[in-house]
């Protein structure tokens, strides 16, 4: 059987913009430029290909945890989500003891290196216990540059991100030693003003995490950190768009803001994505998740989500009215940009990987390919 294949008759989603009646052609695990004579060809007519989404901030799915599951769940999880049409994910962790956190960094890593995820995202313990949201207070400490360094030098090499709250004792060190080590330092669980986000921006900060979560309101006397977030073309925002997070109207402001460079969807997904209602662990803390909504037992903080990027893809663009190429930015080529990969993934080009999604024309998922093998095989009839 060929391994080349000639994807044809569909809508393609190139950074130039979008090609109708388009083909991709795909040889082993690589997008090329020209097909070989033995190619299979594969009519997705009526259709859209996309390419592979890229979250960059993940806590689990499929029942599994990436804070505190063993590798055979962590694996299930990231697999969950790759039938949703994420081929690429950061594996994101929640607060925990600096001693735990360690050992799970290197257990991480090594899936890093394994090529199975894109590297590890330590949201917390760093972060204002004044906008915890779903974090352990007991937990929580100041971003002390010796702490950080720990973490990152435990994750070797595949550190991604660190969320920080940047107005706390040591967060503008942070920041500097984090934007030298070439790892995302993410403003966010932040209670800081509008000053304090700028000082932190001009320190190197470039991502803003889950913007309008887990941080003040924009409030016309003290604007507080969305209003500089929005404002400084050197941020890209993340956004949740479940429609439980964030009123569309808030999803429309960042937009009018950012465009489409500088926003990335994520899911800050957890165990029950992708898996259902019931009672999970988000690090130590415990989750109920009714109607697919996640909220701490204690307090009733919303505690991540149950996203998937195909769920969040179909609602910007047929209930946000997004542009499909905007959104195709948002979910693939933005995060794959900001976390380093876009030499391989993140849009459909020759010589990237051939990971791609196939849309029905309601957008939903039909196909799923990842490195040319498919995960989901579109059933066309």
């Amino acid at each position: 059987m060929a391994t080349a294949k000639v994807l044809a008759g569909a809508r393609v989603v190139l950074p130039t913009g979008t090609v109708t009646d388009g083909r991709v052609i795909v040889d082993g695990r690589t997008i090329v430029g020209s097909a070989p004579a033995d190619a299979e060809a594969v009519d997705l007519s009526g259709h859209w290909v996309v390419p592979g989404f890229v979250d960059m901030h993940n806590h689990g799915g499929g029942g599994a945890s990436f804070t505190s599951g063993t590798v055979e769940e962590i694996l299930k999880g990231v697999h969950t989500h790759r039938l949703h049409g994420t081929t690429t994910v950061v594996t994101s962790f929640v607060t925990g003891e600096s001693d735990f956190l360690v050992q799970r960094a290197g257990l991480l890593s090594e899936l890093a290196e394994q090529g199975e995820i894109a590297g590890i995202h330590f949201e917390g313990p760093f972060i204002s216990p004044c906008r915890k949201g779903a974090h352990d207070e007991t937990l929580l400490r100041d971003p002390d540059p010796a702490e950080v360094r720990k973490l990152i030098d435990a994750a070797r090499g595949k550190a991604k991100m660190v969320t920080l709250a940047t107005e706390l004792p040591g967060g503008l060190d942070s920041v500097r030693l984090l934007a030298e080590q070439g790892v995302i330092a993410a403003i966010g669980h932040t209670d800081a003003t509008y000053e304090q986000t700028v000082e932190a921006i001009d320190a190197g900060a470039t991502v803003a995490t889950h913007l309008f979560n887990a941080m003040p309101a924009l409030g016309h006397r003290a604007p507080g950190p969305i209003a500089a977030l929005l404002e400084d073309e050197r941020i890209t925002v993340e956004l949740i768009d479940d429609g439980t997070h964030l009123h569309p109207a808030a999803l429309e402001l960042a937009f009018h803001h950012k465009g489409g460079e500088r926003v990335a969807f994520i899911t800050d997904a957890m165990d029950a994505a992708g898996f259902g209602d019931g009672r999970y662990m988000l690090g130590p803390m415990e989750v109920e998740v009714k109607d697919s909504v996640a909220r701490l037992v204690e307090g009733g903080s919303i505690a991540g989500s149950t996203l998937t990027l195909d769920r969040a893809f179909k609602r910007a663009v047929t209930i946000d009215r997004l542009a499909v190429e905007d959104v195709v930015r948002a979910i693939s080529a933005n995060p794959a940009r900001l976390l380093g990969v876009d030499d391989k993934v993140g849009s459909l080009e020759p010589g990237k990987d051939a990971d791609l999604v196939v849309l029905d024309a309601e957008f939903d998922l039909k196909g799923v390919m990842r490195k040319g093998e498919w995960i989901v095989e579109p059933q066309l009839g």
